[in-house]
């Protein structure tokens, strides 16, 4: 049995983390292409703005678990967040500006309700004295929220199933979704933490399914459709 000395722990942990950190930057970053569209053409267009907002109030709960007065040790998770809400916050206010009057207006009271509610967990977290109900509380809400964001692409899986083509599902956004999934969970595991390593265990999965769907309707939609691409550009 090989032992592991509680520094090499350490710096497994750690390495783990800022791992994660930076697979989470390539996810952050994936909308730009859309908003620059949007930018462009000053029209969301048929996008939704619910996923920033969906995205923006796990960042800010997943932060707040992350803080030295919630959970020990895991400073790196409300560092991923925080810059993750500072993006989700960006996304949305391009979106409500670019937006029809009817959009802006729902688009707004949903970001109001954001910190709204994220006021009452934060404030409510507070009040509570015994430390060990405040952490379950708040790692309870953070691994429920990170489960949903995890399974949003569910949607988009079957989309790709079903018309046999991965057009609706960017590589480069599953892969950056694997690794930081990966990452957190071997962060989690290494600090012990459940509601670190159990979302991102079923992250990871998700992860491992959109890359395997992803290489199998690629190369069959590469196989099908070689002849016709070469034509319409003849």
């Amino acid at each position: 049995m090989v032992m592991v000395s509680p520094q090499t722990f350490e710096i497994l942990k750690q390495a783990a983390g800022v791992a994660g950190n930076i697979f989470a930057f390539g996810l952050f970053v994936s909308p730009i292409p859309t908003f620059r569209r949007i930018i462009r053409n000053q029209s969301t267009e048929q996008f939704s703005g619910m996923p920033y907002i969906y995205a923006l109030l796990n960042c800010l709960i997943c932060a707040w678990y992350g803080c030295p007065f919630i959970s020990s040790d895991n400073i790196l998770v409300t560092t991923v967040n925080s810059v993750g809400a500072v993006f989700q916050l960006s996304y949305i206010i391009i979106y409500i500006t670019c937006a029809e009057k009817r959009k802006k207006f729902v688009m707004s009271g949903l970001l109001v309700a954001v910190f709204c509610l994220f006021a009452v967990i934060a404030i409510g977290s507070l009040l509570v004295s015994d430390l060990e109900v405040r952490h379950l509380v708040i790692g309870f809400l953070s691994c429920a929220t990170l489960i949903s964001m995890f399974a949003s692409p569910l949607s988009v899986m079957n989309l790709v199933i079903q018309t046999r083509s991965v057009e609706f599902m960017p590589f480069y956004l599953s892969l950056s979704t694997f690794l930081m999934s990966t990452s957190f969970l071997l962060y989690g595991i290494f600090n012990l933490d459940p509601f670190i390593y159990v979302p991102n265990g079923i992250g990871t999965i998700l992860g491992i399914a959109q890359l395997a769907l992803y290489f199998y309707y690629n190369n069959k939609s590469e196989e099908e459709f070689r002849e016709p691409l070469i034509e319409s550009f003849a």
